[in-house]
């Protein structure tokens, strides 16, 4: 077996996050991927200094990603004023889960964001469970 050079190698950046993040959402179901074509999904390092206080976490590791906004069938009654509806992904946090455990990138980024769009739609943890394994399947 040949050992891989690594001298050269680098961390996943911000954009390799959001093109992986793009081609996950991108083998979801057409008209689950309809259903969330208002949602904004950012790539960021870690959350802001109001998210950090606002969620009482000990350290900008503990979130992998984070859903801002309603849930879809309140927005559909214009309940929520027009807010922007958000996925943030937490690069770092990713890529540190991502260090001590046996999974790959591609799957972690998948799982976080449809967790997070999950909280758009109002899905339970089987329904977003269900809907990760049909965009395996593609």
């Amino acid at each position: 077996m040949t050992t891989p050079d690594w001298t050269q190698a680098r961390a996943p950046g911000l954009d390799d996050i959001t093109m992986l993040a793009r081609e996950a959402f991108e083998a979801l179901p057409d008209t689950f991927r309809s259903l969330c074509s208002d949602v904004v999904i950012r790539v960021e390092d870690f959350p802001d200094a109001d998210v950090m206080r606002d969620m009482e976490l000990e350290s900008p590791f503990d979130l992998m990603g984070l859903y801002v906004g309603g849930m879809s069938p309140y927005r559909a009654t214009g309940d929520m004023g027009g807010d922007v509806t958000m996925v943030f992904l937490y690069r770092r946090a990713m890529l540190d889960y991502w260090a001590e455990y046996d999974e790959t990138l591609g799957h972690l980024v998948r799982h976080v964001l449809v967790h997070e769009l999950g909280h758009h739609m109002g899905l339970s943890d089987d329904d977003m469970h269900m809907l990760e394994e049909t965009a395996d399947s593609v």
